[in-house]
């Protein structure tokens, strides 16, 4: 097989939650262009549709779901809405995520719950479905967990989301005991740990601590629209099929500044 094959994504379908915008888009910009279908999920119909005619300019074939994937009962019709509209799913991105921000010893509940509630109890059961529904059966799948440096260090004292790290650790380790358990199954589980990327949910601290975030990045810049749309293709396509329970970096070097 060719490179070129190896990367080649045609006729796979691919679902992208959190996929409107930022990090998603990216990634169904990247899965698309090398020939996947992309179902892409987000909790707003009107960015929804932006993402899809943004996508079919660029000649890609586009389902879009409007969910909260935080309410968990709603997960199957989600996945059979995908199923019925583009087939059986391939490729899994579990990108949807928020985040709250608090010191930690005055963090409210229902901002631990949020967080906790999208960022992980969403990705797995979200995960288990589609395994369940089209990757055991047909003894194929990949899926790819965006979770964030920040699941692999601490922040700097200024930043105080304590929900939001530790809700990437989670998808660290569920990455990893995923991967060793699915391995059998011909499942490849890997996750994304962006740096910082500058988005809508970010812009508040990209205002307020900017130039302060970019003096602890080597390569001297934020993370940008093309950043993510390699390393995403890589554990998508078949030229990562021997890639599995992995966590990669991607962040400019700021995990070993």
């Amino acid at each position: 097989m060719s490179v070129k094959q190896l990367f080649d994504l045609t006729g796979k379908v691919a679902f992208i939650t959190g996929g409107s915008r930022g990090l998603g888009l990216q990634m169904a910009e990247a899965l698309g262009e090398l020939g996947a279908k992309i179902a892409i999920s987000a909790r707003k119909q009107h960015e929804l549709d932006d993402a899809k005619a943004h996508l079919e300019r660029m000649g890609i074939d586009v389902l879009t779901v409007a969910a909260d994937l935080s309410d968990l009962e709603g997960i199957p019709a989600v996945v059979e809405q995908v199923v019925g509209g583009l087939g059986e799913i391939d490729i899994l991105i579990n990108n949807a995520g928020a985040t709250w921000g608090a010191p930690a010893e005055d963090y409210p509940p229902e901002g631990w719950m949020k967080v906790m509630n999208l960022n992980v109890n969403a990705a797995f059961f979200l995960t288990q479905t589609v395994a369940r529904r089209c990757m055991i059966p047909r003894q194929s799948g990949k899926v790819i967990n965006i979770a964030s440096i920040a699941g692999l260090s601490g922040n700097p004292e200024d930043m105080k989301t304590i929900a939001y790290n530790t809700s990437k650790g989670a998808l660290v380790n569920f990455t990893r005991a995923l991967a060793a358990e699915w391995g059998h199954y011909n499942i490849n589980v890997n996750a994304l740990c962006p740096g910082f990327f500058p988005s809508k949910m970010s812009q508040g601290l990209l205002d307020a601590q900017g130039d302060t975030m970019l003096n602890r990045i080597p390569l001297n810049r934020f993370g940008g629209d093309e950043d993510l749309k390699g390393a995403a293709v890589l554990m998508a396509s078949e030229a990562g099929r021997h890639i599995t329970g992995q966590c990669l970096a991607v962040d400019g070097g700021t995990l070993v500044s």
